[in-house]
């Protein structure tokens, strides 16, 4: 629980707060983490044929959610007017 809130409190929000800068590359790198993600869990639902269902399940909700918060950080982080905290 800890990881998925610290996660969620991280990476999104720094997204959104300096999506001016990042959104033209975010999102490709958003997607490589997924399919990286997706071959890991892969090869644990081969290797685990007992909880093979569980461990699918698990990682495509925790995908999803994950790919929802960095759309909304993207989105919100666009549409904002406050300045970024990153300086170039």
């Amino acid at each position: 629980m800890a990881e998925i809130i610290a996660k969620a409190c991280s990476s999104p929000q720094t997204t959104e707060l300096n999506a001016d800068k990042r959104a033209p590359t975010l999102m490709k790198w958003v997607n490589i983490g997924t399919i990286e993600g997706a071959l890991l869990v892969g090869v644990a639902a081969t290797v685990d044929k007992k909880y093979r269902i569980p461990i699918i399940l698990g990682a495509t909700l925790e995908g999803v959610i994950t790919y929802i918060e960095y759309l909304h950080g993207k989105s919100a982080g666009l549409k904002s007017t406050l300045p970024g905290t990153e300086e170039y």
